[in-house]
């Protein structure tokens, strides 16, 4: 061996043996050595670190043909159809249509509801049991018939319903108890456990309790964080008597027995308040002649911790009366009336619908009882009765299967009556909902839920992060891990600030990054709402970090981000807006002795609305009146402060 060679060998050894009794003796790299170098906790980044690292996207309000309404309307697939699509396969609907996801869901919750679950595809397929009930009969003749007849037996069935005039041997088989809607929740429990898989894709059993006493939307979606063996101990709660309720008062008890009763754990997700002609947030007395009382808010709070902010039926963020300020409050708008549209809308109503208005109240409802009923976080979902989630613009299959693709999908109005109408233009094709959890499971996607860490969008899949504390400054995003600092330093959307110090201000971390094959961000603003301390409730809309070195104006306005959108082919260029958006912002009008909230939305730069699709793929005549671009946007779950 020459002398270089032996140089070279006895050099390694030496490394080698050095580094090895190094780490032997407590490693080369101690995180005391970091110190003042790396502010990690080990040169590896995510060392350590039991956070919520990633969002999932998911579901948890869709409807099969098991639905009443969904199946009486021409759905004809199931919970297989359902779970297929958000796992990413390609699926037919109900309509011979191909369809698939731009990307596979993370989890998904079929909420069929609860009344009369099954009998719409029994009718359908003319089951011995319907036959031999004369009106049932008459039901499934006028459903083979198909066209008109179909359409006249459906309302005549659902006139029934609303009526309580179904046939007592129809209720009896499709209500709790009894063995054909017994049978038919064990299948939907079997089916949920079935595509259940764990840190791959996750199917929650779940249900809708449909109250709309009046025509006054006041519908719950019930979400169940466990598997058969404890879902299989109950039945869904209905609305329909003898055995069922109207009164949400009824529901938490429900909860409550399922609770004690399994040892599982349950909530209640609410929507479309812009339907309930003001019920949906009462102040003082509730619809069914109760009282706003420290029950009432113990129990809201404790059963439901969110709220559906945006769907097909609207966007339920705020309304332009209540917000004459903000010029991003008008999207998304249903203020005709009630659901079926029995009573017309006023104006005194729109307080008790939207959920900014209803978290401005919740501080007062708190002041004054203690807690706060009203204290939820935010969530997106379709409401789709296709068996199809589907709120992406260029993928959108609609509310039903009337309203499934077509060149005249547009001219079909969502409901008439003689008092006005909504009309099909309306419909959204929204939302989704990101939740930032540990990991894919019932378990850790449930608990992110009911802590709150969670955010809704109008169908994007834009990430978006929240922290607040009293710390944060510039420095805290010179980084492309801003959650490490915003979880050390401070609480996530959902959370609570802890006491002010005193003369600070809190301060708020914010970032946002554009969906991946989706449009630039044109903004990030914080929307705070505050009760003074004459007990007045204010809000206001801040502008945080924009796009394109725009200026204010002298008022304090952004210039608009600009348009992109191509009309003649339904398309847009991403020439405009940011990728991504991160900023540190301090409340300036900060009073340590308000009560106050702050949540954060995120704009997009406009885009195309699947009515523009429809008219370039389809050759649909649109009326000049709708309109054609729209800016996605997301809402967060709030962080609050409490004196």
């Amino acid at each position: 061996m020459s002398k270089l060679k032996v140089t070279l060998f006895t050099a390694a050894t030496l490394v080698l043996s050095s580094g090895a009794q190094a780490q032997h003796d407590g490693g080369a790299l101690r995180t005391e050595d970091l110190n003042g170098l790396y502010p990690g906790k080990s040169y590896s980044p995510w060392a350590d670190r039991a956070f919520p690292s990633q969002v999932f996207w998911g579901e948890t309000h869709l409807h099969t043909g098991l639905s009443l309404d969904a199946g009486l309307f021409g759905n004809t697939t199931g919970h297989d159809t359902a779970y297929r699509l958000a796992r990413g396969e390609q699926v037919t609907s109900s309509t011979g249509q191909e369809v698939k996801l731009s990307r596979p869901l993370d989890f998904l919750v079929i909420t069929d509801h609860s009344d009369l679950m099954g009998i719409a595809t029994d009718i359908q397929r003319g089951a011995p049991n319907i036959l031999v009930v004369p009106k049932g009969k008459e039901w499934a003749e006028g459903f083979a018939k198909g066209g008109q007849a179909a359409g006249e037996a459906a309302f005549d069935l659902i006139g029934d319903f609303s009526q309580g005039t179904i046939p007592a041997e129809l209720l009896e088989q499709y209500s709790p108890g009894a063995d054909v809607y017994n049978s038919l929740w064990d299948e939907i429990i079997e089916k949920a456990d079935s595509y259940n898989e764990p840190g791959r894709f996750t199917a929650f059993i779940g249900f809708e309790w449909t109250s709309v006493p009046k025509g006054f939307n006041l519908h719950r979606n019930v979400i169940l964080r466990d598997n058969g063996d404890r879902a299989g101990q109950v039945v869904p709660m209905t609305t329909m008597p003898p055995v069922g309720s109207t009164d949400p008062l009824d529901l938490y008890k429900w909860l409550e027995n399922y609770e004690s009763k399994t040892g599982g754990r349950a909530l209640a997700i609410s929507h479309n308040g812009n339907l309930s002609n003001g019920w949906m947030f009462p102040v003082d007395k509730t619809y069914a002649g109760g009282r706003v009382n420290k029950e009432y808010v113990n129990l809201r709070a404790k059963w439901e911790p969110l709220y559906e902010v945006t769907q097909i039926k609207g966007d339920g963020e705020t309304h332009p009366s209540l917000s004459p300020d903000d010029e991003f409050a008008d999207y998304g708008t249903w203020d005709v009336g009630n659901l079926d549209i029995s009573e017309l809308k006023k104006p005194e109503m729109l307080s008790g619908e939207y959920a900014r208005e209803a978290l401005k109240q919740g501080l007062a409802l708190e002041k004054k009882f203690g807690t706060n009923p009203y204290k939820f976080g935010l969530i997106g979902a379709t409401d789709s009765h296709t068996s199809l989630t589907t709120p992406e613009e260029d993928n959108f299959f609609g509310k039903s299967v009337s309203v499934e693709p077509s060149a005249t999908r547009v001219e079909h109005p969502f409901v008439k009556s003689a008092l006005g109408a909504i009309e099909g233009d309306m419909l959204l094709a929204s939302g989704y909902q990101g939740v930032w959890a540990t990991e894919n499971t019932r378990a850790a996607l449930f608990d992110a839920m009911e802590r709150k860490e969670t955010y809704a969008t109008t169908g994007t899949r834009m990430a978006v992060r929240f922290f607040g504390g009293w710390d944060f400054d510039a420095e805290d995003v010179r980084s492309r891990q801003p959650a490490f600092v915003g979880y050390e330093k401070g609480v996530p959307m959902g959370g609570d600030l802890r006491a002010a110090p005193s003369g600070k201000s809190p301060s708020f971390m914010v970032y946002a990054l554009r969906d991946p094959i989706g449009a630039n961000l044109d903004r990030i603003q914080i929307v705070k709402g505050w009760m003074d301390k004459r007990g007045d409730l204010k809000e206001k809309v801040y502008d945080v970090v924009w796009s394109d070195d725009r200026v204010p104006d002298a008022n304090g306005k952004l210039p608009p981000v600009g348009n992109t959108v191509d009309l003649e082919a339904a398309n847009w260029t991403n020439t405009i807006g940011a990728s991504e958006l991160i900023s540190v912002w301090e409340d300036p009008d900060f009073d340590a002795q308000e009560s106050a909230f702050y949540y954060v939305r995120v704009i997009e730069i406009p885009t195309p609305r699947w009515v523009l699709y429809d008219k370039v793929r389809l050759g649909a005549k649109i009326p000049d009146h709708v309109e054609l671009v729209h800016q996605e946007r997301g809402y967060t779950s709030p962080i609050w402060y409490t004196p």
